[in-house]
């Protein structure tokens, strides 16, 4: 009986430490597959997964070892398509952390829960500028997004501008957008950022001066390419008010250039002011039809809080500093004019 007791105490205690053994292989196994770390560590900084939109699984495999993202592919296929993503791919861009085990990876993926991208847009002159800078940091198709710009009644419809004046709706600067922003998505987002920007005190102001935020856009755009000195801004934007309540034309040799398609001409000519286009403002009054330049910030509130003054000519100072030398009369300006010509000339610029 005791003998029978012993044998039967042996084999269960066999059997719990078999069990055990194998329970914690099975846990192990599944640690491997699910849980252990699988993003390679870059030396180069974060790593990123980009999948296009309309991009299927073997794509997202594809560039996951093209790219050498991770340390064991055949696992995350295994937990991929145990968790069924190739049905649930979406497009984005992701941030991949050296910590993140399959099961996490492929959550985050099917999720969507990808990283936005600090998305930045410089000051440009022409659409296609435009386009070739978002195409450039995000996944929308430049194609496209000409093609939005150039639909009129769309433009009309949506935001109240035409294919002109459009270019009034972007503001230089910081965005944070997704990869994968269509086209559209990103004039809306342009938009919103308009909407933020003119507070109904920027509107009032506008008001005041009897010009309308697209107008302000346009003005300041001029503004923009006369000078990048902050404290000049304001007192070349009171100067073309001036001129603009006077009835006068602008004369703005930056228009002129616009026209010409050349904004790195040094010296003006009198050619130059015959161009046959709306953005010649020798020979039209008051504003361009559009703005020359995206305006920034800083330029469009000179235009909202212009420096009061008498001045109606202005020219640029000797010296290249980027300041410009201010007169009420026409014999002062050329005097100045004179000055700024002989500096060209002492430095051999003739255009």
């Amino acid at each position: 009986m005791i003998h029978n007791l012993t044998t039967s105490r042996r084999f269960w205690l066999i059997f719990l430490l078999t069990l055990s053994l194998t329970v914690l292989a099975g846990l192990g196994a599944a640690w491997y597959v699910l849980w252990k770390p699988n993003v390679r560590y870059s030396a180069f900084g974060p790593a990123y997964l980009y999948i296009r939109t309309g991009t299927g699984y073997e794509a997202v495999l594809d560039s996951l070892r093209k790219y050498e993202l991770l340390h064991d592919e055949a696992t995350f296929d295994r937990v991929a398509r145990w968790q069924n993503y190739p049905a649930r791919v979406q497009p984005g861009r992701y941030l991949l952390r050296p910590g993140l085990g399959n099961r996490a990876l492929v959550e985050l993926l099917s999720r969507g829960e990808q990283d936005t991208v600090a998305f930045t847009l410089d000051a440009f002159k022409y659409k296609p500028q435009l386009a070739r800078q978002v195409a450039r940091q995000l996944e929308t198709d430049s194609v496209s997004l000409r093609r939005l710009l150039q639909d009129n009644a769309d433009l009309q419809r949506r935001y109240q501008l035409d294919t002109t004046s459009i270019l009034t709706l972007f503001l230089p600067g910081a965005y944070r957008l997704l990869w994968n922003t269509s086209a559209r998505q990103f004039l809306d987002s342009a938009a919103a950022t308009h909407r933020r920007f003119w507070t109904p005190e920027r509107r009032r102001r506008a008001d005041s001066l009897g010009l309308s935020p697209a107008e302000v856009h346009v003005l300041a755009s001029i503004v923009q390419r006369e000078t990048a000195q902050k404290t000049d801004k304001p007192l070349i934007a009171g100067a073309y008010l001036n001129r603009l309540r006077r009835g006068m034309r602008l004369q703005a040799d930056p228009t002129l250039l616009w026209a010409i398609g050349n904004f790195g001409v040094k010296r003006v000519l009198n050619k130059d002011k015959l161009v046959d286009s709306p953005y010649n403002t020798y020979k039209h009054k008051g504003l361009p039809p559009g703005p020359i330049t995206s305006a920034n910030r800083q330029s469009l509130d000179a235009v909202l809080k212009p420096a009061r003054h008498n001045y109606v000519f202005f020219c640029a100072r000797p010296g290249g500093s980027g300041f410009s030398d201010f007169a009420e009369t026409f014999a002062e300006h050329k005097k100045n004019a004179r000055r700024y010509q002989h500096w060209l000339d002492s430095l051999g610029v003739k255009r």
